[in-house]
């Protein structure tokens, strides 16, 4: 899929890349590039495109691009907006395995790590479970130097390779239609104006008008290049949106949560929300927030532990549901 082909500038002092962003907001146009890439969200957040699924982030999280993946982290409109003072903040890491990186990953003891990525080139969000390692990982390696370099990044691969956790795949439609440069840039225009006007109605007539097409040719279109509806792309995001307001507790009722997110009826929201997300929108409330008050009652048995070592740890899992599995 030709959707503005990056090349990463290669850097004569380390074999892995580093970028530092520190902007307004996140760089607004679907691309991809042949290196892995490895995005710690330091602050902001919004929405991200990869392949062909929608998912949340926020600060704290982590995600793994596959090489070649089209993707694009969607600041919120609100980063957007003239005079805002809101800003991102992100450390990236860019590596590929076939090129400077090959002699490495050609040697015996890399061929788990060389596997690793090959099953999982749609990417993924890093797990809650091994979260804090990987960002420790990266600070240091961010900060490293000379031989260190390859230490740290030898360490950030031991920490995926090695982990017990499940790793939930960002896109699930592996192989989309080649499509040129210029196409690319309009799929990337249709994507923005939906984030852009999601909490709206939307009609297909202003969607296609984007796109310079009529309402039939924009969906063929549409479905053929991103394996969606048109329909079904908008759902997804609107329930994307629903979900971060509906676990951020600043709502008036979850009606209102609806409307909010761009949907007129009630009823066709509860049907869409199960759908997408395999609970209701109160049976998702009450998982989260059994999830939070499980994840706090760990924390305070983590702290027990410490002031009284005999006390026995608490080990349950802390992942909290915090996205929408697209199935």
């Amino acid at each position: 899929m030709k959707v503005l082909q990056f090349t990463i500038p290669v850097s004569h002092d380390r074999s892995v890349i580093v970028e530092r962003v520190s902007s307004l907001h996140h760089y607004p146009y679907l691309h991809r590039h042949k290196e892995i890439q490895l995005t710690w969200i330091r602050s902001g957040e919004g929405t991200l495109v990869a392949g062909n699924n929608v998912h949340d982030y926020c600060a704290g999280d982590v995600f793994l691009i596959g090489a070649n993946l089209p993707h694009v982290f969607k600041s919120s409109p609100e980063y957007f907006d003239r005079g805002s003072e809101k800003k991102v903040e992100a450390l990236t890491f860019f590596f590929n395995p076939e090129e400077r990186l090959s002699s490495l990953f050609s040697m015996p003891e890399m061929k788990p790590a060389l596997a690793f990525f090959q099953q999982f080139k749609n990417g993924f969000k890093v797990p809650h479970a091994i979260i804090d390692k990987v960002i420790k990982t990266m600070i240091a390696l961010d900060g490293a130097s000379g031989p260190d370099q390859i230490i740290q990044f030898f360490n950030l691969i031991d920490h995926f390779i090695t982990a017990k956790c499940k790793f939930n795949a960002l896109a699930t439609q592996s192989k989309l239609p080649s499509i040129k440069e210029n196409e690319g840039i309009r799929i990337g225009k249709i994507y923005n104006y939906i984030m852009q006007h999601y909490a709206s109605s939307i009609a297909l007539e202003d969607v296609a008008d984007i796109a310079y097409m009529t309402p039939g040719s924009f969906c063929r279109y549409f479905k053929k290049h991103t394996g969606h509806t048109f329909i079904s792309f908008l759902n997804e995001v609107r329930i994307n949106e629903a979900c971060k307001k509906l676990i951020a507790h600043k709502f008036e009722s979850i009606n209102h949560v609806a409307y909010k997110c761009g949907f007129a009826s009630i009823t066709n929201f509860n049907r869409v929300f199960k759908c997408l997300v395999g609970l209701t929108p109160k049976n998702y409330i009450d998982r989260y927030n059994n999830n939070v008050f499980s994840m706090n009652r760990d924390n305070d048995y983590e702290n027990l532990h410490k002031d009284h070592p005999e006390f026995p740890r608490f080990n349950k899992s802390r992942e909290l549901m915090t996205s929408v599995m697209i199935k």
